[in-house]
C-alpha cells in the first residue's frame, strides 16, 4: 500500500516471515524507496586535504537541531551509470571535474526502512581540475559550501562530532586506514 508518493515513495507491507525456529510471523513495515545514490570522497595528496561539502539537511535538522552537515559530495542515480551520475554530482556540487574515479564498494546506509543503496568512490583533485564555482543547483534547493580540510583536521572533526555524517565518515576512515597501511 502506497502511504506516499511526493520526494520518494513511502509504501507499507505486511509479509510472513519464516523464523529460524520454523514458525512463521506476520509482520508490517514500512519503506521508503527515493533511488539509489553515490557518493566519492576527493583526495589531494600534495595538500594531504581532502573535498568535502557543507549543506542544510532538513532531517538532521528536525532530529537535532543540526543546522548544517558536512559530508562527501552525493546524489541519486536517477536510472544513470554510477560513475557518470558521480561525476556531474562532482561538477554541480564541488565544481571539479574528475576523469578517474575508483569503485569502493555499494552500501545499505539504513537498511531498516530505506531501500538505497550508496555506491562508493574515491579520486584525487588538484586545483587544475576545478572547471566552475562548485555550490549546487538552485532548482533543487542546493546551496552547498565547498571545504578543502585537511585529512588530520577531518578526523578530529568526526571525533568531535562536526562531521556525524554516516558516508562521509566510512570514507574518512578507510582513506585514514589506506594511508596507514601504506605507510607500513
Amino acid at each position: 500500500m502506497v502511504l506516499a508518493d511526493d520526494w520518494g515513495k513511502l509504501t507499507k507491507h505486511e509479509y510472513d516471515l519464516k523464523r529460524r525456529s520454523g514458525e512463521w510471523q506476520r509482520l508490517t513495515r514500512e519503506a521508503y524507496d527515493r533511488g539509489n545514490g553515490a557518493t566519492c570522497l576527493l583526495y589531494n595528496s600534495a595538500t594531504d586535504c581532502v573535498l568535502l561539502t557543507r549543506q542544510f539537511r532538513l532531517p538532521a535538522f528536525l532530529n537535532g537541531g543540526i543546522t548544517s552537515l558536512i559530508e562527501t559530495p552525493a546524489g541519486l542515480l536517477d536510472g544513470a551509470e554510477a560513475a557518470e551520475r558521480m561525476r556531474v554530482e562532482l561538477i554541480e556540487e564541488t565544481g571539479y571535474e574528475i576523469a578517474t574515479l575508483e569503485h569502493i564498494f555499494d552500501l545499505y546506509m539504513s537498511p531498516g526502512s530505506v531501500t538505497e543503496y550508496l555506491v562508493f568512490f574515491q579520486g584525487s583533485y588538484s586545483e587544475n581540475e576545478r572547471a566552475s564555482v562548485g555550490g549546487g543547483l538552485i532548482e533543487e534547493g542546493e546551496d552547498i559550501e565547498v571545504i578543502h580540510v585537511p585529512l588530520k583536521d577531518a578526523m578530529d572533526m568526526i571525533e568531535n562530532g562536526e562531521i556525524c555524517d554516516a558516508k562521509t565518515v566510512i570514507l574518512l576512515q578507510r582513506l585514514m586506514i589506506q594511508k596507514m597501511t601504506t605507510a607500513l
